[in-house]
């Protein structure tokens, strides 16, 4: 590649393209301080997920009747409405109903939360479920009760089959958290609109919104198989 070539591309007139190379340079900082907090939302809200999944994935399954309805019309709520019309439920609605402002980041963290925790269930329900039933009849003829054979002996061994699934649940909400821009909460997306507001540089920025995304996603998705290998070769030995 010449160096006329490279000039013209960083002047933007390459074959007639407006392509401006300084301003998406200009521009990773902010767009990386974005991807920050983009992380922080879907990490605390898979957290909250998991937290909430693992109770109704198990919900799911209980012998009791009020339990398994409860999270039945949990998991097919969230699982059947749009994360974006949760969103607007969580910042418009509550305020609503409680008389109190929620906060952006607040609505953000509770609506992906909840949101995610309902495929998080699903997940968990799924993965006890694949646990071999004669795991529940050896503890319990030890003497456990069945919420102790499901936390000392089931649990364990289906977290280590539910990891595939989990990560790609946190690529798919880390995806999905672009939504909370709509609630003016500046993350990744947010930040790449307000600076095309200022620069016009809808291409430059867009694309560089994109690659971020990417790496984020690339890099998460080389680590679950990296867990996965890890405990795979732990059940091994």
């Amino acid at each position: 590649m010449d160096s006329d070539f490279i000039l013209r591309f960083r002047n933007g007139k390459v074959n007639g393209m407006n392509f401006n190379v300084d301003l998406m340079v200009n521009s990773f900082p902010l767009l990386l301080l974005g991807a920050g907090i983009t992380i922080k939302i879907t990490a605390l809200s898979v957290a909250l997920g998991v937290v909430i999944g693992l109770f109704a994935g198990i919900a799911r399954i209980s012998n009791i009747r009020l339990l398994r309805a409860v999270s039945a019309v949990y998991v097919d709520f969230f699982r059947g409405t749009p994360l974006l019309v949760q969103i607007f439920l969580v910042y418009f609605a509550l305020p609503v109903v409680t008389g109190q402002r929620v906060d952006p980041f607040v609505a953000a963290i509770g609506a992906c939360g909840i949101n995610s925790g309902a495929y998080i269930a699903e997940i968990f329900r799924a993965g006890i479920q694949s646990i071999d039933a004669g795991q529940m009849e050896a503890g319990r003829s030890l003497g456990m009760t069945w919420g102790q054979t499901m936390r000392y002996i089931i649990v364990p061994q289906a977290f280590n089959r539910v990891i595939p699934p989990l990560g790609n649940e946190f690529i798919a909400l880390l995806k999905d958290s672009s939504l909370v821009s709509v609630i003016g909460f500046e993350e990744l997306t947010r930040r790449g609109q307000l600076i095309i507001a200022k620069t016009y540089g809808s291409l430059e920025i867009w694309l560089s919104v994109a690659l971020i995304y990417l790496v984020m996603t690339l890099t998460i998705s080389r680590f679950v198989a990296y867990l996965e290998r890890r405990f795979n070769a732990d059940d091994k030995h």
